[in-house]
This record gives structure tokens, sequence and C-alpha cells, in this order.
């Protein structure tokens, strides 16, 4: 029993569509393999928001601190200081903690 040349057509195209499906779902943009890659840039895009949301919150602690209804002296002494040019590269600062 011979198969007519169609049967054949068909299944060869059923084939090659397997095989592209079974390609797409390992190496696809979607795929098995994305999965891993998709996990590291997923850790480093954490680790970047982590250092974005430190330094964000460090810009927000200095603006609270320029206040213009209440600045902090020190703060707005270092900033005219430094603004003016009149900071040297050999001065200590000293903090003392309020009580």
């Amino acid at each position: 029993m011979r198969r007519p040349p169609q049967e054949h057509i068909k299944q060869g195209l059923a084939l090659v569509l397997l095989v592209v499906l079974t390609v797409s779902a390992i190496a696809g943009p979607t795929g098995l393999l994305a999965w891993a890659e998709n996990g590291e840039v997923l850790e480093q895009r954490q680790v970047r928001i982590t250092l974005l949301k430190e330094k964000r919150d460090a810009l927000k602690n200095r603006v609270e601190l320029l206040d213009p209804e209440g600045a902090d002296p020190d703060l707005v002494s270092e900033l005219v200081r430094e603004d003016l040019g009149v900071i040297h590269p050999d001065e200590i600062v000293i903090t003392l903690e309020d009580e």
C-alpha cells in the first residue's frame, strides 16, 4: 500500500511545523533559554532599583534640610562655602549631635 504524494507533503509540513515550534519553545524570545537570561536581568535591575532608591532617599533628605522655612544652618553654610570656592581640601568637618 503506497501513500499518495499529497500525504507525504502533509506529513513533511507537519514535521517541519513541529520542529519549528520545538526550536521556538527552546531558543525563542520567550523560550527556555530566555528564562535564564531574564532571571539574571531581573536580578541586576532589582539591585539597580535598590541603589536608585537609596540615592533618591538621600536626595530627599537633602531637599528637606534645605527647606526655606527651616534650612539646616550647617548644610547651608557648607553649600555656600563650596559654591563660593572658599572651602579648603584640608578642612575637617566636625558634626555635633543635638542632645
